[in-house]
């Protein structure tokens, strides 16, 4: 007998993402002798803060490596609650404040918690890869809200307002978003809540986790301080992985209902029981120590994306609209849709202008169409200089060469 045991249908519905498959590749052409730049994932190239790794150091020698709390260390979500109230004007009470593995485990545990099958969830396009499959591993399903680069990638309330449905449970909220650096002031926030307003059935999720990577020196609002009328169905979310160069240390956390933080913590519970003490030990002196750091790299990713930008916006059949924040790039490619690459690659989408780009310029980038909006290559600003002006050279001999 050959028969193996099989795999849930729910697995095939899912496929890995993007980004890993793209990075994946590039590292397979590297172990292959080739010379790859990738500007694929979304990690900070700086180092984690030396006073975040003495309180992990110090916290694992005092002893603090037992099990925590499901909820997040009292520490911690104390920090949490400075951090809210300091940067965003949220007061929040400890039952209302979840840490989690990670800003993704807050948002899978929130939809575990709350859609049933058949339920829907607005995504503005384009989108975090991982929000999609997320709703759909939760039995929802996603409703995506197309936001057009003339309006700055930014959801137009009324067509929020046409999206909505009887089913609809969630509306997702990420700016400065991932992956076209979109901003939305707090008059456009207050827009969106003008809409919901009338719909109290409806969750709110404020993804905040590029909240302090701004390049116009303001400070990024969030939903549930500018329209406390959608206060108490808002989930606001951050982290230390982005801010603080702290991705590894899967420190993710959340603050809103009572009663929707008590269904995140049960869903935890059973998945992954409570965050790395010793990481929460560092995410408390990241949020409360010294930020001259993250000041310093915000002024980094700003320079690269200027530099990236200038680049690419001078190459014919090539429009960059300039990012507001997060450490992305999201070029137009509509100019290069139909032609052919000098190695003879048809350039018919997105996807096949990312894969020519790596085969034959061995530049990595991802293709739009993985963050729902298409024709767009989202370049990553999160490495060096140096590597960002190689990359953008290389790019410019493979436009040269389109025919």
């Amino acid at each position: 007998m050959n028969a193996v045991p099989p795999l849930s249908r729910r697995l095939a519905r899912i496929p890995i993402a993007a980004t890993v498959q793209m990075s994946i590749r590039a590292r397979q052409m590297r172990a292959e002798g080739h010379d790859v730049l990738s500007l694929t994932l979304g990690e900070p190239d700086f180092a984690s803060p030396p006073h975040a790794i003495e309180a992990a150091h110090q916290a694992a020698l005092r002893g603090e490596t037992k099990y925590p709390p499901n909820d997040g260390m009292p520490a911690l979500k104390q920090a949490v609650q400075r951090k809210f109230r300091r940067d965003s004007g949220l007061d929040y009470g400890m039952a209302e404040i979840a840490v989690c593995n990670g800003g993704k485990q807050v948002i899978y545990n929130a939809m575990m918690a709350t859609l049933d099958p058949g339920d829907e969830v607005i995504i503005p396009a384009p989108y975090f890869g991982a929000y999609p499959l997320m709703v759909e591993l939760a039995g929802g399903v996603p409703v995506y809200l197309d936001c057009d680069e003339a309006d700055g990638f930014r959801p137009r309330p009324e067509r929020l307002a046409a999206a909505l449905s009887p089913r609809t449970r969630w509306v997702m909220l990420n700016y400065p978003n991932n992956p076209s650096g979109a901003a939305i002031d707090a008059a456009g926030l207050r827009a969106l809540a003008d809409v919901l307003a009338m719909r109290p059935d409806i969750w709110i999720l404020s993804d905040d986790i590029y909240e302090y990577l701004r390049f116009d020196g303001e400070r990024s609002p969030t939903i549930a301080a500018v329209a406390p009328s959608v206060r108490d169905r808002t989930l606001t979310m951050s982290g230390v992985s982005k801010s603080y160069a702290m991705t590894g240390w899967r420190i993710g956390f959340c603050g809103g209902p009572a009663r929707l933080i008590a269904g995140i913590v049960n869903m935890q519970s059973q998945a992954t029981s409570g965050a790395c003490s010793v990481a929460q030990a560092a995410a408390a002196a990241a949020l409360d120590g010294p930020q001259d750091d993250r000041l310093s790299q915000v002024a980094a990713y700003k320079r690269r994306r200027d530099l990236v930008v200038a680049a690419l916006a001078a190459l014919p059949g090539l429009r960059c609209p300039v990012p507001e924040g997060a450490f992305y790039v999201f070029a137009n490619v509509a100019g290069w849709i139909g032609r052919t690459s000098a190695g003879g690659r048809r350039l018919d989408t997105d996807e096949a202008i990312a894969m020519a780009l790596l085969e034959e310029a061995k530049v990595a980038v991802v293709q739009g169409a993985a963050f729902g909006k298409s024709p767009y290559l989202r370049l990553s600003t999160a490495t060096s200089d140096d590597i960002l002006a190689e990359a953008c050279r290389r790019i410019g001999v493979f436009a040269a060469g389109l025919a």
